[in-house]
């Protein structure tokens, strides 16, 4: 019975691949731009695009934001190939402004929650309401958030609203394009924040959860065609196997909540 519904399951994979790609003889390399909130889910669903439509992925890694040497806009600039970007939906809506992606081939793909983590074997803190969020932040003697959308949030708007914006100063720290979680699992830092997404490949660390409602900040992270892109068609299906229930399953796994089709905003 297992067997057969796999047999079935593959089957439909295989007649939607080909729908998708009605007209699209020959196999293409699709050149993407990725940042990190979505890269666990996409290297996950991967080998399943390249074995329906024969065509290869090739992944450039970085920031969606911020002036490191890979992040995405800096990237663009110097001229590197692009075909796909996936990142953080604002950063998405300010390359599309500056001619950098094709404006209506935006789609949002999910909401990616902030959560808290800490080196494994080290104690947890109480995170369920707001007040415990800052008490434990007061009582860590380091704290790293991320250089993108996360930590701008959480750097230049959560600290101001729980009134520790001095106490953190000097307690606090921007990790620029390493994940937090490393930082957090080497003990450098006894509590990261970052995107769960982001947070969940780590090793080493203990994810306590996401921060509470009245704290937290949902990050859309949206998928576009670079106006540089020389195989757009297949980018298109991408983003399209992207959105479709056959990939919902690995996005959840990640720790992210896709977006329903057309809710693009």
């Amino acid at each position: 019975m297992r067997s057969s519904s796999i047999s079935i399951r593959t089957l439909a994979l295989g007649v939607i691949g080909a729908l998708w790609l009605t007209g699209t003889a020959n196999a293409a390399e699709v050149r993407v731009m990725i940042s990190g909130g979505f890269t666990a889910a996409f290297k996950a669903l991967v080998p399943e695009f390249e074995r329906q439509t024969g065509n290869k992925v090739l992944i450039a890694y970085g920031p969606s934001m911020g002036t490191t040497v890979n992040a995405i806009p800096v990237r663009l600039e110097r001229g590197e190939p692009a075909d796909v970007l996936i990142m953080v939906g604002y950063a998405l809506g300010d390359l599309i402004k500056n001619g950098k992606a094709v404006a209506d081939s935006r789609v949002d793909l999910v909401n990616s929650p902030i959560g808290i983590a800490v080196k494994t074997g080290t104690p947890h803190p109480d995170i369920s309401s707001s007040d415990t969020v800052k008490k434990a932040l007061l009582s860590a003697k380091s704290v790293a958030y991320s250089d993108s959308a996360s930590g701008v949030y959480v750097s230049t708007e959560m600290f101001q609203k729980l009134g520790i914006v001095d106490q953190m100063k000097d307690k606090a720290t921007k990790i620029p394009a390493t994940p937090v979680g490393e930082i957090v699992a080497k003990g450098e830092a006894e509590i990261g924040l970052q995107q769960i997404s982001e947070l969940k490949p780590v090793q080493g660390i203990d994810i306590i959860g996401k921060l509470p409602d009245d704290l937290q900040k949902i990050t859309v992270f949206s998928a576009g065609i670079a106006t540089v892109s020389k195989e757009p068609e297949a980018g298109k299906a991408l983003i399209k196997f992207l959105t479709s229930p056959a990939a919902r399953d690995e996005i959840v796994k990640s720790g992210l909540d896709p977006i329903p089709a057309g809710a693009t905003n």
